[in-house]
């Protein structure tokens, strides 16, 4: 007996703005520029922060419920290898750094980030679960040249 596959795609459109400068927008129209350049954020370190961030989400989430953090900073890292000319990132590490008020809704929160990072990593983050598990990207083609029947 297999498990039920639910399935809600998602995506986002690129647009250039510029030689290796792009902007990304989402349905719901929220956008960010990226890519090569001073102030811009590159495509790993997008992927970082895509990682990063949705663990980040699943842990706060649950955690604000009995504190607010006082501090709440999550870095992602990862190495980026060249293997006979190919790149990719290996040894991704997210450090969760958060602190919580003394109190007792505080001490409670604390008390719930190391099972909730675990439940993240095993459940409920698409991002490094996709990642984790090397889910094939495909790629489909429509270029045109410019009409030249003037």
């Amino acid at each position: 007996m297999s498990e039920k596959v639910e399935s809600a795609q998602r995506s986002v459109e690129l647009t250039r703005t510029s030689t290796a400068v792009y902007t990304v927008r989402n349905a719901t129209g929220a956008e960010m520029q990226f890519g090569h350049g001073d102030g811009l954020f590159s495509p790993v370190e997008l992927l970082l922060a895509a990682i990063a961030g949705c663990s980040s989400i699943d842990v706060d989430t649950v955690t604000a419920r009995s504190a607010e953090p006082t501090s709440y900073t999550v870095t992602a890292t990862g190495d980026k290898l060249s293997e006979d000319g190919a790149t990719r990132v290996d040894n991704l590490n997210i450090a969760f750094n958060i602190e919580f008020p003394d109190t007792e809704g505080g001490q409670k929160a604390a008390g719930m980030v190391e099972r909730l990072a675990k439940l993240s990593h095993d459940k409920y983050c698409t991002v490094s679960r996709t990642v984790e598990r090397g889910t094939p990207v495909s790629h489909t083609l429509n270029v045109t040249v410019g009409d030249s029947t003037d």
